[in-house]
């Protein structure tokens, strides 16, 4: 027979325990760590055996874990409490990147300050964007009141515009989308839904008309990739042929040709999946599937245990960007959707991206230590 406080150090060591008293959910830190090591071999091969771009992405990696283990600690009084400022600082970056951002590739998207690495505004957005929306939300009664909604629609569109302007479509669909999600999981009516959907439908021309000519070109070739095979058809024809070509099993780790004889665009960041289809075949796409479906399984479970209102909208639309983010990716690398840009979560080459995922987790991480014990079960 166990004693007493045998059975309490054991119980200490459930997960469940673990997590409300340390913060870190072992759970789910293990299979963010083991997505993460994967996407290191997946670089390691789409770039061409680049050990300084896995190094630095590795490294970007240990950041990251580190800064989720941290920011777990926090307690949600802090949080909540530091959100509007967190988002003010974000929109004074955005606007600094439009003022003196560094450009590259016809875009204007990174800051290089002074004694800090290069980094992307927009990726502290996509946390700090969904926070504040919970934060103004929660102050009120839920469901909102269509004031509410207004000045939290307000709250979405004005960094959207400014990441648009840069421009970078698929990330303003992303930032967007997690706005949406809290407004939505606050108790949005089907009626509004409705109105909300048909008034999207009415805009289309009119974001057709501000789209530049190489976002067109994207939603045309989506339907005919081949109407301009070596122009904006080339990335989806070339990944679909990767995907294609792997078959069950793949040809080999490092030995997909479309990746190595350079014939696919971007493969180490947003088409890094056709990589892993050509070279580990369709079992690698369904290992893939396999570690983001028990991420986001976890991250309901967190979701649904979430003991306040801000707690389980903040929780809750984190998750739903990360889904946004893996339907995307699969959906344009394999031609259902048009080409935004949208790199594949924890396995695609980017620093920032990384960083700012794994700290979403780390507040997710947070919410539940800190709901738990207050709500007086701290053992």
């Amino acid at each position: 027979m166990l004693t007493a406080a045998e059975t309490g150090q054991f119980e200490s060591f459930r997960p469940k325990r673990f997590a409300q008293r340390y913060g870190l959910d072992p759970f789910l830190g293990f299979m963010l760590l083991l997505t993460s090591c994967f996407g290191l071999l997946v670089l390691y091969s789409a770039s061409g055996q680049n050990e300084y771009m896995v190094i630095r992405q590795a490294a970007h990696v240990v950041v990251g874990l580190g800064l989720m283990a941290l920011v777990s600690q926090v307690r949600r009084e802090v949080i909540i409490q530091l959100t509007p400022v967190v988002f003010l600082v974000a929109i004074l970056l955005l606007v600094a990147v439009l003022l003196f951002g560094v450009g590259a590739k016809g875009a204007q998207r990174w800051l290089d300050l002074p004694g800090l690495p290069r980094f992307q505004p927009s990726e502290l957005m996509k946390l700090a964007l969904p926070a504040m929306v919970a934060w103004w939300l929660t102050r009120h009664p839920l469901p909102p009141r269509h004031s509410h909604l207004l000045i939290a629609a307000v709250m979405l569109v004005i960094p959207v515009g400014l990441i648009a302007k840069q421009p970078d479509l698929g990330t303003s669909i992303i930032i967007a989308g997690s706005g949406f999600f809290v407004i939505f999981l606050a108790g949005l009516s089907w009626r509004i839904l409705g109105a909300l959907f048909a008034a999207g439908l009415a805009a289309l021309p009119v974001l057709w008309s501000v789209m530049h000519e190489y976002q067109r070109a994207r939603v045309l070739t989506l339907f005919d990739p081949q109407s301009d095979p070596l122009g904006a058809g080339w990335n989806t024809i070339q990944a679909m042929t990767a995907l294609g070509s792997g078959g069950l099993m793949g040809k080999g780790y490092a030995a997909g040709t479309q990746a190595q004889l350079k014939f696919l665009p971007e493969s180490h960041t947003d088409f890094i999946v056709a990589v892993i289809g050509e070279e580990l075949g369709f079992l690698g796409i369904c290992l893939v599937i396999l570690m983001y479906g028990l991420i986001l399984g976890r991250c309901l479970l967190l979701t649904s245990r979430a003991e306040t209102h801000f707690g389980r909208l903040f929780c809750g639309s984190i998750t739903m960007t990360f889904f946004v983010y893996v339907f995307v990716n699969l959906g344009m690398v394999s031609g259902v959707l048009p080409v935004v840009g949208v790199p594949l979560p924890l396995i695609s080459y980017g620093g920032t991206s990384i960083v700012s995922l794994l700290v979403g987790f780390g507040l997710m991480m947070a919410m539940q230590r800190t709901n738990r014990v207050l709500s007086g079960d701290s053992s």
